[in-house]
């Protein structure tokens, strides 16, 4: 079993205000992953998608996850809940149409419907829904999404899709973990205002990392910072995730096969 992240930044146009699908690079990405499939018909593999542009902005304008001030703040909350609930359902439905047109067997599988929160984090899913459709063949494609949390103070929560990620693993136990970014890897500062930054080709902690100064764009989730304190939390289990950079070409095909690829391995020594 393989899990997959797609990040936003790759899919969609993150730095704009606007939600815009990165059609070009959804499509080849699909093509890749098609290929993988053709040579392994018996690969399990669940698809994980970053929100990009379609909800990063929308949570952070909206506040969503903070505690409520008031009734008029709990309605402007509710109002941002339900935008960026249907924004990022779009997207999935852009990335499921690319996955198809490809003939890989997609199935949406939206976290708000199946996920529970508290106090932000997962507590609970219908995990036996996802063996299912891994069961037919089908490839579950979840996604960075907004649902309940138990917290009545806060109830609506942003849930990341490293996050989701994090809670499949576990329950899952994938031979492989892979996410796709908009960078070569993690680097010990943000690379795209340091010119100084170096790739690490291995994070065992986050002391590896000089600052949490990781992301140039609106991110609700903790950008590369909050990825890899995700990750850490599999390594310990002895689940090791690699980033690798998925606007090359043909670099997400050799990471699916397991060829040897630039890139950052998250593992624990």
């Amino acid at each position: 079993m393989i899990i997959l992240k797609l990040g936003g930044s790759i899919i969609t146009n993150k730095d704009s205000k606007d939600p815009i699908c990165n059609y070009g690079a959804l499509k080849r990405l699909a093509n890749e992953i098609k290929s993988v499939l053709i040579n392994n018909s018996k690969e399990k593999l669940i698809v994980v998608h970053g929100a990009g542009s379609f909800g990063h902005n929308f949570a952070n304008k909206y506040d969503i996850g903070s505690i409520f001030k008031d009734e008029n703040d709990f309605n402007y909350k509710r109002k941002g809940f339900s935008i960026t609930n249907n924004c990022t359902k779009k997207l999935n439905t852009y990335v499921c149409d690319a996955l198809i047109e490809f003939d890989i067997p997609a199935i949406a599988v939206q976290p708000s419907s199946i996920f529970m929160a508290e106090n932000k984090r997962i507590i609970q899913s219908n995990i036996d829904l996802i063996k299912k459709y891994l069961d037919l063949g089908l490839v579950p494609v979840l996604y960075g999404d907004v649902i309940l949390d138990v917290n009545e103070h806060i109830n609506l929560v942003v849930i990341s899709g490293d996050q989701i990620i994090n809670y499949l693993a576990r329950e899952l136990r994938p031979n492989k973990v892979i996410l796709g970014t908009d960078v070569d890897g993690v680097y010990n500062k943000n690379p795209k205002t340091n010119v100084d930054s170096k790739l690490i080709h291995q994070v065992s902690s986050l002391n590896d990392l000089d600052s949490q100064d990781s992301t140039t764009n609106i991110d609700v989730t903790g950008g590369m910072f909050g990825k890899i304190k995700e990750l850490l939390c599999l390594a310990e289990l002895g689940i090791n995730s690699q980033i690798i950079n998925a606007n090359n070409p043909n670099l997400m095909k050799n990471a699916l096969l397991g060829d040897e690829t630039i890139g950052t391995i998250v593992k624990i020594d």
